[in-house]
């Protein structure tokens, strides 16, 4: 994905960004030749209209593109993808926050996954860079947002779990992280037995990808994602259309591994740790079976009450990994519910956290940079309903309430030491075309952790 910026142009052409609110303050700017011209155009300022000023000598004297108020991260995204060849600078310099802002929305406007064909031919403006821009933290986020979405658009028969770790295993060797791959039997010989049990049914072997980077003495900051590179549902299977998006299932491991490639670019002074534990729930002979009960990493032991219940089995191994470090920050992410989807849809992800502190602040960045969440409640009252009359725990709640919830609390079963712990429940996918975010995978909540990681440690 190449970032179409220019250094400062005096030849670029003026792009104005006019609100409803804002259009008679624009407007009274202007001469009254330009004003004509917006009147006999119709620009009213309207969201998505642009409005191409010509000039004395047959060019294009300005641009005024009409926006929603406040302006936001995708305000520039469809200008990317729409406006003819050309360069073009922001008439108005934003702050420093927004620029920032602005200036990723444009990068991400020029996305498109081209792995199997390639894109539409489209046209190629430049943006002069806004003065208040990070551009480093600018090409950084775009680089690993497109990586995300690469790796969950892609198909499983292209990203089963040895695909993902070697896109793992590419990162690591990049940023020089420490790396191993437990394959197949050997999680059994090394305590992993709910990744075995999920994965063990399919041709393409399971497996623990684990990344370690950074100086041992620094905050401790460890991510984990579900790496079910797809989900049948097992023995209890899905119905057909329930198959048909279950390529995504790995988002939450293509969204922590692709936080980890920014964290480790931006060079920040933490030991970071990623653990993906990466699985293909098949169906074969050798598939786990509900009502069987298996002991975990940490000795919990859990009843199968519905193998369609995977992703938290093989979260509940590696967080169990993951907590006895005892890290500073321990942060999952997971395609885990479609019952977080019911509650606030595809947009928001669900957070669950007893910190307050990390909840309130990971509230108020997403608000502040357009990467929204919304907090759900650890209920505690809700754990009885994983109880088993045979092991410690069933791996899915009687009577189907509080879906997201209950599983939430399972994971939280399995992080004892950790000094803050958070579990997203995130959909990690766009069902419909918006500018800069075409249908296909999305990298949900990567800018805000990224945001939260930076501000809470610092730059090197």
């Amino acid at each position: 994905m190449s970032l179409r910026f220019a250094e400062s142009d005096r030849a670029a052409v003026p792009l104005h960004l006019v609100t409803t609110a804002g259009l008679a303050d624009f407007r009274g700017a202007r001469t009254p030749a330009i004003q004509a011209w917006l009147d006999a155009t119709g620009f009213k300022g309207q969201e998505g209209a642009v409005c191409f000023v010509p000039g004395s000598g047959g060019g294009v004297a300005l641009v005024a593109a009409g926006m929603k108020d406040p302006l936001d991260i995708w305000s520039l995204a469809g200008l990317a993808a729409g406006l003819p060849t050309g360069t073009y600078a922001l008439a108005e310099e934003p702050e420093p926050g927004l620029a920032e802002r602005l200036a990723l929305g444009w990068a991400l406007g020029t996305y498109c996954y081209e792995r199997y064909r390639k894109g539409a031919e489209q046209s190629a403006p430049i943006l002069v860079w806004p003065r208040a821009a990070d551009r480093d933290a600018v090409a950084r986020l775009a680089r690993w947002t497109a990586f995300a979405r690469d790796l969950i658009t892609t198909p499983s028969e292209g990203m089963g779990p040895a695909d993902l770790a070697e896109a793992a295993l590419a990162v690591a060797e990049e940023f020089g992280a420490r790396s191993e791959v437990i394959v197949g039997q050997a999680l059994l010989d090394r305590n992993y037995p709910l990744v075995h049990a999920v994965g063990r049914a399919a041709a393409r072997e399971p497996r623990l990808i684990d990344l370690v980077w950074g100086d041992a003495s620094h905050p401790k900051v460890t991510l984990v994602g579900k790496g079910v590179c797809f989900d049948s549902g097992g023995l209890d299977i899905k119905p057909a259309d329930g198959m048909l998006m279950m390529k995504k299932d790995m988002g939450g491991a293509a969204v922590m591994l692709a936080l980890a490639g920014a964290l480790m670019q931006a060079k920040l002074p933490i030991r970071l740790r990623v653990l993906i534990p990466a699985v293909e729930n098949a169906i074969s002979g050798t598939a786990f079976r509900p009502g069987d009960v298996f002991r975990s990493r940490k000795g919990l032991t859990v009843e199968i009450g519905n193998t369609d219940a995977e992703g938290r089995l093989i979260l509940a191994d590696a967080l169990a990994e993951a907590d006895s470090e005892a890290p500073d920050v321990l942060i999952d992410a997971a395609t885990l519910t479609g019952a977080a989807r019911v509650a606030l849809g595809p947009d928001l992800p669900a957070l669950f956290t007893d910190d307050d502190a990390l909840a309130a602040d990971l509230a108020r960045i997403g608000a502040s940079i357009d990467d929204p969440l919304w907090r759900m409640p650890l209920h505690k009252p809700y754990r009885k309903m994983l109880d088993s009359p045979i092991a410690d725990l069933n791996n899915v709640s009687r009577g189907g309430f509080a879906g997201a919830v209950t599983a939430a609390i399972f994971l939280r079963e399995f992080v004892d030491k950790s000094k803050a712990w958070a579990h997203l429940d995130l959909y990690a996918w766009n069902a419909e075309k918006k500018p800069g975010r075409p249908v296909g995978g999305e990298a949900m909540m990567l800018r805000n952790l990224h945001a939260y990681l930076v501000g809470r440690f610092g730059a090197a």
